[in-house]
């Protein structure tokens, strides 16, 4: 029974982790594939950095930088530039970066933010960035004096879980893995990432089409990031931009035809 808390525990808090990011930051406010409610867009700029440690608007612009420098020297993150086990410290070192540069007003971050209507979050601004990492400690310490280790080190790790999530993308998701598009950067589908950081394993079809909310191509491309933004829109909660959806293959267009017919 404590084992399988403990499981749902971590699940839960990994889940509220990478939904933030893969919804709310990637799909939300990077890319606009998908339009969020202003109540849930509120609690996502607001919030965010708050479970997820890290801010939403050099989230973004980190992010929109790796895509116009994917796999080149100016890429923030990139294995071609670091190699597979350098990626978590390369995205920390920009990151930083990132937040100094918004900090500072430079124009060579800030040209990224413009349709973003909200400053940095207040704890980035106030120099006060651990504050996150303490409350999380403080819960998880609280969790393992009162109930158990286990219990708070599982809250903890999920609700910590970005590094891990971030290096497995960005580093398996550029060096191991297939190829739909030719793209020309280095971007492959992993599917280890894919299903386990609810479809951003998939990162040659997203960088083929970064504005679709859905990150799968092929049938059997599971993207569960995809069905979280289909079940806030049936909540009202977010809309699909689905102009912008990656179209199906043209054999699975025929096939779907044939059975129709």
């Amino acid at each position: 029974m404590y084992l399988a808390l403990c499981g749902a525990v971590f699940l839960a808090a990994y889940l509220l982790n990478i939904l933030t990011i893969t919804v709310g930051y990637h799909r939300g406010l990077a890319h606009k594939a998908v339009r969020l409610h202003p109540a849930l867009k509120r609690v996502v700029i607001v919030g965010g950095n708050w479970l997820t440690g890290l801010d939403p608007k050099a989230w973004v612009v980190m992010h929109r930088l790796h895509h116009e420098h994917s796999d080149t020297p100016l890429d923030p993150h990139s294995p071609v530039n670091v190699g597979i086990l350098g990626i978590g410290m390369e995205q920390l070192r920009n990151y930083k970066r990132v937040i100094i540069g918004l900090a500072r007003e430079e124009p060579e971050y800030t040209r990224y933010a413009k349709d973003l209507d909200f400053p940095l979050n207040a704890l980035n601004r106030t120099k006060r960035w651990y504050l996150p990492y303490l409350l999380h400690a403080a819960v998880g310490l609280g969790l393992g004096f009162g109930i158990g280790w286990l219990l708070g080190a599982a809250y903890f790790f999920g609700m910590m879980s970005h590094p891990v999530q971030g290096g497995l993308v960005n580093s398996l998701g550029h060096a191991v893995g297939g190829r739909n598009f030719d793209t020309d950067d280095n971007s492959r589908n992993n599917h280890l990432a894919a299903w386990l950081i609810f479809g951003e394993g998939f990162q040659n079809n997203h960088h083929r089409y970064p504005g679709s909310a859905s990150f799968s191509y092929r049938r059997h491309e599971i993207d569960m990031g995809y069905g979280a933004c289909v079940l806030l829109e049936k909540l009202g909660l977010a809309t699909i931009q689905r102009d912008y959806l990656i179209p199906r293959p043209p054999r699975e267009h025929s096939v779907e035809a044939q059975v129709q017919s």
